[in-house]
């Protein structure tokens, strides 16, 4: 996944956070808000409780390849996406298909916010 289509800086992701539009589950929570790119962007989030360095890095180089699968890049929406200790405990086709129907889940919140008008844009 290309540099461009990632949130980087600590006050994007506050934002994205603070509009409260999320889904969860066992293994991830996806938070999203709409910007004024023609793109998505996704930022990542791995906590210290899951591991060391190495460990978290190996997670973060996972997800985005999950991200990359899943995601659809041409709509103008910020995400993040929170990894949980329910990662761990599964193995990487689980991951996907989980990130997958959490995917879904937030494209019909989206759809849903976007009839009554109710995602605001930064």
């Amino acid at each position: 996944m290309k540099k461009a289509f990632r949130v980087k800086r600590n006050e994007d992701f506050q934002k994205i956070i603070q509009a409260k539009h999320s889904v969860a589950c066992k293994e991830f929570v996806l938070y999203t808000l709409q910007n004024e790119y023609q793109h998505m962007r996704i930022g990542f989030s791995v906590s210290k409780k899951l591991g060391k360095a190495v460990q978290r890095n190996r997670i973060k180089r996972q997800t985005r390849e999950m991200a990359r699968a899943v995601f659809e890049l041409d709509q103008p929406y910020d995400y993040v996406l929170i990894v949980r200790k329910g990662f761990l405990e599964q193995d990487y086709q689980q991951n996907l298909a989980s990130l997958k129907k959490l995917y879904l889940r937030i494209q019909r919140l989206i759809q849903k916010k976007e009839n009554t008008n109710g995602i605001k844009k930064p």
